[in-house]
């Protein structure tokens, strides 16, 4: 499959929002619980930012995702890490687009000047944790409990990797 990226623009925001939307209502890869209005995205999506972008994904001229990197904490000594995180249509699961989405933000965020990257993951989506072990992430934090979606009390648990 040939994977490319663009980067994201604000009428493409709603494309992104329906993505995100089915997260929201079918899993635990996010502990919003209700669908965000497009302004609510882009407070961590971000457009035209220095540090932080954001990307349409698409695998064969179809769109498969979209992917990101915003702000670790908001806090300006942070700005040397990004949180790193890829959202793909269920029908593009498993076909190793998380994988050169993950090596493509890698890729960006050297460029940038960016130093670390941070992956935070629920702890029951084991395709995520070992996308990012595979990429070199290294386990580096375990929230045990601390949220609840759906029933299911779930654990966080956070990857980081150094870039620079």
């Amino acid at each position: 499959m040939q994977v490319s990226f663009t980067p994201l623009t604000p009428g493409e925001i709603h494309e992104i929002k329906a993505i995100y939307d089915w997260y929201i209502k079918n899993s635990t890869a996010t502990f919003h619980t209700e669908p965000v209005t497009p302004e609510q995205l882009q407070e961590f999506i971000f457009i035209k930012h220095p540090l932080y972008k954001s990307y349409l994904i698409y695998g064969d001229d179809l769109l498969a995702g979209y992917c990101f990197l915003t702000y670790h904490k908001k806090r300006p000594a942070y700005d040397r890490t990004a949180e790193i995180s890829i959202y793909l249509k269920p029908e593009f699961a498993g076909r190793g687009i998380g994988k050169a989405a993950l090596r493509y933000l890698e890729d960006v965020a050297k460029e940038v000047g960016l130093k670390n990257l941070v992956g935070v993951i629920t702890g029951d989506n084991l395709s995520s944790m070992a996308l990012f072990e595979k990429a070199g992430f290294v386990k580096c934090a375990h929230f045990k409990n601390v949220g609840e979606k759906f029933g299911k009390v779930l654990d966080v648990v956070a990857y980081q990797k150094e870039i620079g």
